[in-house]
Formats: structure tokens, sequence, C-alpha cells
């Protein structure tokens, strides 16, 4: 069964169902257009949620990463932004694989749709036209018959008129022949527009609509079943994300499940303890056998236990769990411990001689003005100093650690530059038109004492952290050599000054270059490594604006107009790594070309 069989006269019906099915298809694809955009401001929500809780560089927030409940709180957010790009992933595919898809196809549709009715109605015309032929014979010939008809009677009536003459008898007989002659010919004119009608009428309605039905029936079930697969396709592209977003809810859970109430304690206490040992029980003094001096100077002249973390938080009050109390609570004065009574028999002690009251008054009064002396002392703030000796042992430790830190990035920045300068003096020297070597001297020469400093520096601060007992685990970094010309001399790669490491041994004491077992297996390590490393993707191209012979080791040569893979940018000392086709690298001076990288 087909339309051109059953509904050969169902034109308007077949008109008007195509044209639905279009306009359900037109439906569909603005409803996707609307799912994705919800899907857009969705994830673009959530990305705006994640950015408003995500910590802030440097912020108090990002400091606390170090504790598991943060830390999964930040994962949370990670996975939540992950959410988000899948989110915006569904709406992406829904746009292209089914609203630009089915847009086009509906296009083409309208299109092929268009050309179908437009031969239907070509075919009805040429029809029309042949049938308004034939009724125009069938009205002539219908015409000249009855003027025939009447010229025959009128012949037949004149041949019996005994008054007509024999002329007026030919004339008319003559006249009537030719309408005879007339309509024969109008009959004959009619029987051939009606068989002409007859064979299109048959060629129209079993050939011609036929197939332009049949035509419209199959865009109808190609229309259909492309949209079908639209609609299997939206569903198709929610799975496809499914497993990924299950994935990201796992990590959630995974989240929720890595907060370690413990660790969290741990490093608070890591992180705050100030290394000070608890206060010692205070001695008892004595009063009724007299002062001892020296353990009165050793508690009141010179602080100790809670007296010494005084010293340290003086903007502390000196109980450590309660911020109501108060200095004057302390027992600092002479009578806070009652006096023991004195034995019931036995002498005076020597010390009081004569008049032992006011031997002991004179002794209170001595010791009355070192306690008020050292409460001021007390409440002044410690001076700052370079190796942190004002802070806590454990914060000084860090402290010195972090100051070490940063000393190494600079002093490995100043390194890489120095390389770089140095490069740039070589290539100056074997091709003197590209500059001159003198003009690099100064900054040569600064830069080599930047590193000097850098490393007095940084040597003072790691012995300061021994002092300290800390662990001296430090990284270190190659030591750049120079020749009598200021010329940094090349090393076998650039990555391997960035990579050496001073390996420290296990008591805390460094092994220096010159043990080589160490130092050996760790180069030897880093040589595998780099020599097994895979080519690193390029970040981008380069067109070389002028000539370079690249001579000098290190460097490659370019022709102008020459087209090089980016591997490296500039870090700064005026030099670019780049890669040819064929696999060659080397280093290009920046300036010597125009860089595009990929965004």
């Amino acid at each position: 069964m087909d339309w051109g069989t059953d509904l050969w006269d169902q034109y308007d019906v077949i008109e008007k169902h195509t044209q639905s099915g279009l306009d359900l298809m037109e439906k569909y694809v603005k409803f996707v257009k609307e799912r994705t955009e919800i899907e857009m401001n969705y994830a673009k929500q959530l990305r705006n949620l994640t950015k408003k809780y995500s910590p802030k560089r440097g912020s108090k927030e990002e400091q606390e990463c170090r504790f598991t409940n943060h830390q999964s709180f930040f994962d949370i957010l990670n996975e939540m932004n992950d959410y988000a790009g899948q989110r915006e992933l569904v709406a992406e595919n829904m746009m292209m694989n089914i609203c630009i898809e089915l847009t086009k196809y509906l296009q083409e549709l309208k299109q092929e749709r268009k050309m179908h009715l437009s031969e239907a109605k070509k075919a009805q015309q040429s029809l029309e036209s042949t049938y308004k032929q034939l009724d125009s014979s069938k009205k002539r010939f219908e015409r000249e018959w009855r003027e025939a008809e009447k010229a025959a009677q009128y012949a037949e009536k004149t041949d019996q008129d005994i008054n007509a003459t024999k002329a007026d008898v030919e004339k008319a007989k003559q006249q009537a022949h030719v309408r005879s002659h007339v309509a024969e010919e109008c009959k004959n004119d009619y029987a051939a527009q009606l068989q002409k009608y007859n064979k299109e009428q048959s060629q129209f309605y079993f050939s011609d609509m036929p197939l332009i039905f049949n035509k419209l029936q199959d865009l109808d079930e190609r229309r259909i079943q492309k949209l079908a697969c639209g609609y299997v396709l939206f569903a198709d592209i929610e799975k496809h994300v499914v497993p990924i977003i299950g994935k990201c809810l796992d990590g959630i859970s995974r989240a929720g499940v890595s907060v370690k109430e413990r660790n969290d304690s741990m490093a608070v206490i890591e992180q705050h303890k100030s290394g000070f040992d608890r206060p010692s029980d205070l001695e008892f003094e004595d009063y009724s056998q007299g002062i001892n001096r020296a353990s009165s100077d050793t508690s009141l002249g010179t602080p100790k236990g809670p007296l010494d973390l005084l010293g340290k938080n003086k903007s502390k009050p000196f109980w450590l769990f309660s911020k109501k109390s108060k200095l004057s609570s302390s027992p600092l004065t002479p009578f806070s411990t009652p006096p023991a009574p004195s034995p019931a028999n036995g002498p005076p002690s020597p010390k009081f001689g004569r008049d032992p009251l006011s031997y002991c008054l004179k002794e209170i009064n001595k010791t009355v003005k070192p306690r008020i002396s050292s409460f001021r002392t007390l409440r002044r703030t410690p001076p700052v100093t370079e190796d942190f000796a004002h802070l806590p042992p454990e914060q000084r430790r860090k402290r010195l650690q972090q100051k070490i830190d940063e000393l190494g990035k600079e002093l490995q920045k100043e390194m890489d530059q120095s390389e770089g300068l140095g490069k740039m003096k070589d290539v100056y020297e074997k091709n003197p038109q590209m500059g001159d070597p003198a003009c690099l001297s100064p900054q040569i020469n600064q830069t080599a004492q930047n590193i000097e400093r850098l490393r007095g520096e940084l040597n003072k601060y790691e012995s300061w952290l021994a002092e300290a007992g800390g662990r001296g685990d430090t990284l270190r970094y190659s030591t750049h050599s120079f020749d009598n010309n200021g010329a940094h001399e090349p090393y076998r790669s650039r990555n391997r000054s960035r990579n050496s490491v001073y390996v420290s041994s296990p008591d805390g004491a460094h092994s220096d270059e010159g043990t080589p077992d160490t130092s050996q297996a760790i180069y030897a390590e880093f040589d595998d490594d780099f020599e097994d490393e895979e080519l690193a993707a390029p970040i981008g191209h380069c067109t070389a604006l002028y000539n370079f012979p690249g001579s000098s080791e290190g460097t490659i040569s370019m022709q102008e107009g020459e087209v090089l893979a980016v591997v490296e940018e500039d870090k700064g000392d005026g030099w670019t790594r780049v890669r040819r086709a064929n696999g060659d690298e080397g280093y290009i001076p920046t300036s010597y070309a125009s860089m595009t990288l990929n965004k």
C-alpha cells in the first residue's frame, strides 16, 4: 500500500499532512534548543556557585586546605565544577547533533517537498489545459454540426420550393455541403482532443501523480525516521554523560568519606604547637626559715614556666584557658604562699641577727622591685629578628623552611636568566651582526652577583634551620660556571640544570656534588628519564622573520618565512624552544620570530 495507489485523489490531504510533519520537526528543534539554553544556564549557575565558594589565592581558606574537612569541601567544589562541565557538554552535543543537524535536514525536506508539489501542480495544470482544449473542440463541433443541420434543412426546403430558381437550389446545396464538411472536421478534431486528453488523464492519475505522491510518502517517512533518531539521540546524549556524572557524584562521596577528624586534629597540633615545655612546679619558699635568695632570684628575676609564656605571648593572659584571669591573680606577691610554721624547738637562723623581723622586711623590699621590673619586661613586644628567633621553636622551623624555599626559587630564576644571557652572548660572539656581546656584560655580572648573594642567604638560613633542629632536606641548584669572558658554559641539556638535586642524607647532613655515589646515581636516573621522555606537545607555532644560522650548541637554524612548532615559550631569557617537522629541536631568539601560542 502506498499513497500513489490508495490516496490518488487526496492531494490536499497529503499536502497538509506533509506540512504538519515538517512543523512537528521544527517544533522539536525549538524544544531541544530551549533545553540547551536551560542546560547552559544551569551549568553557568553551577560554575558561579563553585567560584563563589572556592578559596581565593593566598586567602585564609586556601591555607586551611591541609585539613581534610576543608580539602573535602574544595574537592566537592571541583567535582561540581566538573559536573557543570558535563551539563555544558550535554547542551553542546544537543545543539550540534540535534538542533543544527535537524534544522539543516528540515531545510532540505522543505525544498524537496516544494519541488514535488510544484511538479504536481504543473501536471495538474497541463491536464487542465488539455481538458480546456477538449471542451473547446467539443463545443465547436457541436456548433458546427448544428449549423450543418440547418444548412441541410435549408437546402432541402429550397429544393422543394417551386418558386426557387435552380441557382438558389444549387447555392443552398453547396452551402449545406460546406457546413457538413466543416462539421466533419470539427468532429475529427474533437475526437483527437478527446483521445489526447484521455491519454494525459491516464498518465496523470496512473503515473505522474502516483509517482509524486510516493515521493512525498518517502519524504515523510524519512522525516519521521530522522525525527525518531533525534528522539533517541536526545536520551543518548544524556546517557553518555551519566557515567561521568556518576564519577563526579562518587568523587563527592569519596570526599565525604575521606574526612579524617583525627588527622585534622593532628594538623592543628602540627600547625600551632609552640614547642615549649610545660611550666614546672613552683618552688616552696619558706619565709619562716629565711629567704632563699637563690630561689627567689630564679623565680622572680628570671621568669620560668608560665612567665616564659607571657614573654612570648604578651597579648595573652597568664592563664592558658581563661580570658578573664588577670595578672594580679598570679602568685607574685611575697605573701602569696602562707608561711609555714617555724619549728617548735630549735635556734633561730643566724641570718636574722638580732632583729629577725627587720631583716625579713629588708629582704622582702629587695625582692619586690625585681618583680615589678619583670612585669614591665614581660609587657614589651619581643623584637623581630631575621632568624625568627622571636617565634616558638616549631613555628621558627616552619618560617625558616619557607624562607629557604623562597630563596631557592629566586636563585633558580637568576640561574635561568644567567644561562640565557650566556647563550645570547655566545650567539653574539659568533654572529657580530646580531648584536654586541659587550652590552651583555653588565647584566651577566649583575646576575652573577645576585646568584652569589642568594647563595649566601640560602646558606645562612640553612644554618639557622640546622640550629633550630630542622631536617635540612632542602632543594639545591646546580652551579653555573663562567669562562673568562663571562659567557655561560653550555650544558648537555637545558633541563639538566633545572633538575640537579642536592641530596640529603638520612641524618640531615647534605651530600654535595663531591659525593659521586648518590649524585651520580641521581643524574643517571634523570638522564634516563629525559632520554625516554616523549616529545612534548607543541603549544603554538611561529614564523621566522629573519635568517638565523643556529651555529652555537643548543640552538637551531631557521630561514626567513619558515614555520616552526613552539615547544617551550620564552622564560624571560630571550630564547624560545622550537621544533621542526622532522623532529629537530633547539632554541631561537624570540625577537627573530612572530609567535602565535595556543589559547
